[in-house]
């Protein structure tokens, strides 16, 4: 087959494969949370299989203990965060409002003070500042009707209630499953690449498995690290909703940014309206933070994660964006994956072009007359 043909088909298949998974996104959330779930603990059972453990008992085991821990959270935790969340809810307008008051009054005090005078040299209207602290508020008033919207909504639609639902229940019978069948899946997947690429197409799933194993694992200890540290830290400054910021924070920083960002954004709001006119509750959060992202930064992730994924951040952005505005929320889950096996397969693509004849071929025959006219072995025998 020839090169052309190959890329088209490819090309074609990877179409398909985002279409369905567009078709069928409302519906992937706890198949995905099943895959990713099976794929991290499967080192986990081949391990206790060394041990001499049969497969399904090693999978019953390890499904019993996760289990077991997942009761004691539901115990100890869930019932402080679910009180903290309707808290949060409550709380949330009049929150809103007194930051809305908080950042209008330091917006028209800076307005008077500095507003007039930038106005006057830029030669416009000194009354510019009065209309930059109502479209403030009318900005801080909107954003706060959409995210009590959002938050109310996370609670009464009917939709969510399923989708958490389905997540609980479908998410361990995949993963079971997952668990138990992974070598046959494996085997069954080799066995249909065609006997010529059998070798290729193994090289490449080995250098996917490392960027996706080292960041899978890598990031699922870095987001416990982190849901802990800002929990348990917002909580003992005294910040109000600190357990709920933190562990919201860390599971989110399963997405790249997103986790740190609203650790930033919610910890740094509360702490303003909660403490105002005081600064000490905003410094000692924003401590809390810094601390974070430094143990992050410089020890967690390099240690953990390291260079395994190989993304540029400008494609980590893209992917972020596109698969969550194809897929929704599952999209952002899987986008860095997703990503980092893309990056692979474009890098041995790249390669691969690099030796192909539409790179290394000549455009035209003059060239090689040029070189054979000047070949002085040649010209030593020829007559003058």
């Amino acid at each position: 087959m020839r090169i052309e043909w190959q890329i088209g088909f490819w090309v074609a298949a990877f179409l398909l494969l985002v279409f369905l998974l567009w078709l069928f996104s409302s519906v992937l959330l706890p198949f995905t949370a099943g895959v990713a779930l099976g794929y991290l603990l499967n080192p986990l059972a081949d391990r206790l299989e060394r041990l001499g453990f049969s497969r399904l008992g090693a999978t019953l085991l390890i499904l019993a203990c996760l289990a077991f821990v997942l009761v004691l959270i539901s115990v100890l935790i869930v019932p402080v965060l679910w009180t903290q969340l309707a808290n949060f809810i409550e709380a949330f307008p009049s929150y809103a409002v007194k930051l809305e008051e908080l950042i209008s009054a330091e917006t028209e005090g800076l307005s008077r003070k500095y507003g007039s005078v930038l106005m006057q040299k830029l030669g416009l209207d000194t009354q510019g500042g009065v209309d930059v602290a109502s479209a403030t508020n009318d900005l801080i008033s909107q954003a706060a009707k959409w995210a009590a919207a959002f938050l109310n909504s996370l609670l009464t639609r009917g939709a969510a209630l399923i989708g958490l639902i389905s997540l609980l229940v479908v998410t361990p019978v995949v993963a079971f499953y997952m668990l138990l069948d992974w070598e046959k899946m494996i085997a069954t997947i080799d066995s249909l690449v065609p006997l010529r690429h059998r070798e290729t197409v193994r090289g490449l799933a080995r250098e996917i498995d490392t960027a996706m194993a080292g960041f899978l694992r890598g990031q699922s200890l870095v987001c416990l690290f982190l849901g802990a540290w800002y929990g348990i830290g917002l909580s003992l400054i005294g910040l109000n909703f600190g357990l709920l910021i933190g562990i919201t924070a860390g599971i989110l920083s399963f997405i790249p940014y997103v986790g740190s960002l609203t650790a930033l954004v919610l910890s740094s709001a509360v702490a303003i309206v909660q403490d105002w006119p005081q600064w000490k509750l905003l410094g000692m959060s924003l401590g809390v933070f810094l601390v974070g992202q430094f143990l992050e930064g410089n020890i967690l992730s390099p240690k953990l994660v390291g260079d395994s994924v190989g993304l540029h951040p400008v494609w980590l952005i893209f992917a972020l964006l596109a698969f969550g505005s194809l897929f929704g929320f599952t999209g952002l889950i899987t986008a860095v994956p997703f990503a980092a096996a893309a990056g692979v397969i474009l890098r041995f693509a790249v390669k691969r072009y690099r030796e192909s004849n539409l790179y290394t071929s000549l455009s035209d025959s003059s060239p090689k007359i040029l070189i054979e006219s000047r070949n002085p072995d040649r010209d030593a025998g020829r007559l003058p």
